[in-house]
């Protein structure tokens, strides 16, 4: 057994392409250390929520320059299986470790196999990138970035010719076809032959945000923005600028491209600790919000003054500004479909059923909620909005905080704010308090443990709360593909558990209704779901014994 790890190790040191990779896959060799090699060889990593993602380093279950080449060919022998040979396939990163590299390999590899590729300028955002595929007519995309992952991790996201992220069947056979990839020497790579993109791409992105505000709107809302180390801030201050909002006032020890990520100690604004200084700031700079963008900026973080809450700022729950959005849209006209995955809250089913607009809940991930039908706006809790569908078919964190912005600056031309909105909003429509209960593991087992538990024994009630009905979503429902998760309505409350696609983590996303009177209940109210929250929280721990 020792004897074929070792063996194995050797022949992926022999082809592997990167000195750094070869370097620390030949000192585990050679140190004998079968038990890292053992993790490292235990497979290959597997397309995901949105295709690879995983730590950087030597061997097929890391993300390295070997397995990236390896994507690459497989993506590519699958489009040329679909007809499309000849076809551009455009390429964009972001600023970590490797991926550079891996864009340059992905290129390489594509013109090796007759697609036509063309990288974009530089490290840009995500929302680039699903821009540029249907602006210049690509059959594919790929962009190498990890999102919001720790430092050490990297990523493959593929998109095909819509702009969307690949969904099943595609994310299975382009699967096969990268196991079926031969020796890497067969894998052609020419030095050049590709396009490197010019800033007009760039551009056309930015002359497509404008779209998102009404024409005359209000523009005054001062901003704080922080890009977490990523590489949201020059196209963010450039979308400003070319709208009219005052320059955003950046988090200066955040706002340069750093894959070390040196101030964070994981690069999301939902971490605890990972907004600090942008609080810091505001509290200096005294902005009407803080906007922050994750790596990648495809995600848009919101605070917001609030005298309240501790060193008088207060984040915004993915689900309040989803709903915010939405209020905003509908008051501005919008028709069409609003759409969320599961796992949103239920409040932006009832503003779309109030305003007389379609409604649709989706599996997780802007996968599924970029292919609703007729959809005018999508958003995810997990900081994800798609405001621009026509343009954007992702979630994109630079469209989204100009809108923000928009609403904010309407708001105040009347006096008011974001918490007012939300206050109008749950006399509208009840009280929606939403939270998460969140299982970073080191051992998967954990989860699987976790699932099995819940499956075999469901809990009857939570928070004292009696569960009116248990859906195990791997059977799918009349609306929903089959999917790893467990979904519980309880009288007034909703509870989703599912296993992260993108990280080592359980995800229960928990949401309680609290029927409001008049403004003067809202306090009560809540108090109430807070408390209601927090209970769900604690038994279902129990239940899922995590």
């Amino acid at each position: 057994m020792q004897h074929d790890l070792i063996a194995q190790a050797r022949t992926w040191l022999a082809e592997d392409p990167d000195p750094e990779t070869r370097d620390e896959l030949a000192a585990l060799i050679e140190a004998g250390a079968t038990q890292e090699l053992a993790v490292r060889f235990a497979g290959t990593l597997q397309f995901g929520t949105a295709g690879l993602r995983g730590e950087l380093g030597a061997g097929p279950m890391r993300m390295n320059r070997s397995v990236v080449i390896r994507a690459a060919a497989g993506l590519a022998a699958y489009l040329k299986a679909q007809g499309q040979d000849g076809g551009l396939v455009v390429i964009g990163y972001d600023a970590r470790y490797k991926s550079a590299d891996f864009a340059r390999d992905t290129a390489a590899v594509m013109t090796g196999a007759g697609l036509r590729a063309a990288v974009l300028p530089r490290p840009l955002p995500t929302p680039v990138l699903a821009y540029a595929i249907r602006h210049l007519g690509a059959v594919a995309g790929v962009e190498v970035t990890a999102s919001h992952n720790p430092p050490r991790d990297n990523g493959y996201k593929v998109y095909l010719g819509d702009g969307s992220q690949i969904v099943p069947p595609a994310d299975g056979e382009i699967a096969a076809a990268i196991a079926a990839v031969g020796p890497l020497a067969d894998v052609v790579r020419p030095e050049n032959g590709w396009e490197v993109l010019g800033e007009d791409v760039l551009d056309a992105y930015l002359a497509r945000t404008d779209a998102v505000l009404s024409a005359g709107s209000p523009r005054t809302a001062r901003t704080v923005y922080t890009a977490m180390h990523g590489v949201g801030a020059s196209v963010l201050t450039a979308a400003f600028e070319r709208a009219g909002f005052p320059a955003p006032v950046l988090v200066a020890e955040q706002a340069e491209p750093d894959p070390a990520f040196p101030t964070v100690a994981f690069p999301n604004p939902e971490e605890p600790g990972a907004m600090d200084l942008a609080f810091a700031t505001a509290r200096r700079a005294a902005p009407d919000l803080i906007i922050a963008n994750d790596p990648d900026a495809d995600r848009c973080a919101v605070a917001v003054p609030d005298k309240a809450a501790d060193g008088g700022w207060r984040m915004l729950r993915g689900d309040e500004v989803g709903a915010l959005l939405a209020a905003h849209l509908v008051e501005r006209g919008a028709s069409g479909v609003f759409a969320e995955s599961i796992v949103s809250s239920s409040l932006l089913g009832r503003i779309a059923e109030k305003a007389g607009l379609g409604y649709e809940e989706t599996l997780t991930g802007f996968k599924w909620i970029a292919r609703v039908d007729g959809l005018r706006y999508g958003y995810e809790e997990a900081l994800g909005y798609c405001v621009d569908p026509e343009g954007v078919r992702d979630k994109d964190g630079i469209t989204a905080a100009l809108l923000v912005a928009e609403l904010a600056s309407v708001l105040k031309e009347r006096g008011r704010t974001l918490l007012d909105l939300l206050d109008d909003l749950a006399l509208a429509h009840g009280l929606h308090a939403t939270d998460q209960l969140s299982v970073r593991v080191e051992d998967l087992t954990v989860i699987a443990d976790a699932m099995a538990r819940l499956r075999e024994q469901p809990p009857t009630a939570l928070a004292g709360l009696a569960v009116t009905s248990a859906e195990d979503l791997t059977r799918g429902t009349d609306r929903l593909p089959p999917t790893d998760g467990l979904r519980y309505h309880l009288e007034g409350a909703r509870v989703i558990v599912r296993p992260s696609g993108t990280e080592p983590k359980l995800k229960c996303y928990l949401e309680v209704v609290v029927p409001v009177a008049d403004a003067a209940g809202l306090p009560a109210a809540r108090a109430r779901g807070a408390e209601l929250l927090a209970a769900i929280k604690r038994d279902l721990a129990a239940a899922a014994g995590i």
